[in-house]
């Protein structure tokens, strides 16, 4: 354990907690900004080394084990608060090591424009495993199929572009046998079973669980429009002497988030026969007629997330509202 000086642990207003899988280091400041603690901990001497202290603001980047870590220093009676990574990077001014991340960390979480992420609940970190799990399986499934077609490619059988005519084409395929042999037949019907289960596993809600879990009732965004920002559905600004200059979607944020939104829209934009149920369509024909297709899906995105936003928020269902027969 390295120490600098003794203080009071009363003098300690902010501590930078870097933190690792066995061992965490701690950089504590006054209010002055001076360093006064300088600590290199265990897991399991960090919550009675805490439980020590009084409270203080403890600033922590928002990575694996952070939020259980915050929920248990959040209860010894801490203000905790989860930080992303690349706003703590501009802070660390001196050669990389686990003393300068925590003091870089203590300094960043004291900045009030910096943007602090929502502690999650242990609901909230369930469905964000179940998602992850679904991106593995959804990467599984992908070469799965790309197997198959250069398996029965190797054969000279070619089937068209896309999932679907694959599924159509294959008991086709498989009835080749001039083609395909017994051992490549029964390789080939293996995958397919094991396509058909991954199929099984991935189906489920969507973006609704992914919402939850990612930002739970949207309490850390003022409004809507500050939720879809965050999800880079905002045009990139590289403005200058007074001139705007926006550019391509930011893609910032929740990426995987950001694409469930953006293929939703994809979606809603080929079945024009749903608009007016959702109260969608007046302004979809509007935007439509000074949009790119393209430009459309991301504006309907930003749409729909800022819906999201304002149905999680309020705890309220999702209703369609219509005015002078169009809906706003």
């Amino acid at each position: 354990m390295v120490h600098i000086p003794k203080a009071k642990s009363t003098a300690i207003a902010t501590l930078g907690v870097d933190i690792g899988k066995n061992t965490f280091h701690l950089v504590g400041l006054d209010k002055r900004g001076a360093i006064v603690l300088r600590e290199r901990l265990s897991r399991a001497q960090i919550e009675v080394r805490l439980a020590n202290l009084a409270p203080c603001l403890v600033g922590m980047e928002a990575c694996v084990g952070a939020h259980h870590l915050g929920r248990r220093v959040e209860a010894l009676g801490h203000d905790v608060r989860l930080m992303a990574a690349k706003y703590v990077r501009p802070f660390c001014r001196k050669q990389k090591n686990d003393f300068n991340d925590a003091q870089a960390i203590a300094e960043a979480v004291t900045r009030p424009t910096v943007r602090h992420v929502a502690l999650k609940t242990p609901e909230q970190l369930d469905l964000q495993a179940l998602h992850r799990v679904r991106q593995r399986l959804i990467s599984q499934r992908t070469g799965v199929i790309n197997q198959i077609r250069a398996f029965l490619l190797e054969r000279g059988l070619a089937i068209r572009q896309g999932w679907h005519a694959l599924r159509a084409e294959l008991p086709r395929a498989l009835s080749m046998t001039d083609r395909l042999t017994p051992r490549m037949l029964h390789i080939v019907e293996d995958l397919a079973g094991d396509w058909r289960r991954l199929d099984e596993r991935i189906e489920g809600p969507i973006i609704s669980s992914a919402t939850v879990a990612g930002i739970g009732k949207g309490d850390v965004f003022e409004k809507g429009r500050d939720f879809a920002a965050w999800l880079g559905l905002v045009p990139k600004q590289t403005s200058t002497g007074g001139r705007p200059i926006l550019g391509r979607i930011s893609k910032r944020g929740n990426r995987y988030l950001r694409q469930l939104f953006v293929q939703a829209s994809r979606v809603v934009l080929l079945r024009p026969q749903t608009w007016e149920r959702y109260g969608l369509k007046h302004w979809i024909d509007a935007a439509a007629q000074r949009l790119h297709y393209n430009k459309l899906a991301v504006a309907l995105a930003n749409k729909l997330a800022r819906i999201a936003w304002g149905v999680l928020h309020s705890g309220r269902t999702f209703e369609t509202r219509r005015e002078n027969g169009h809906a706003p």
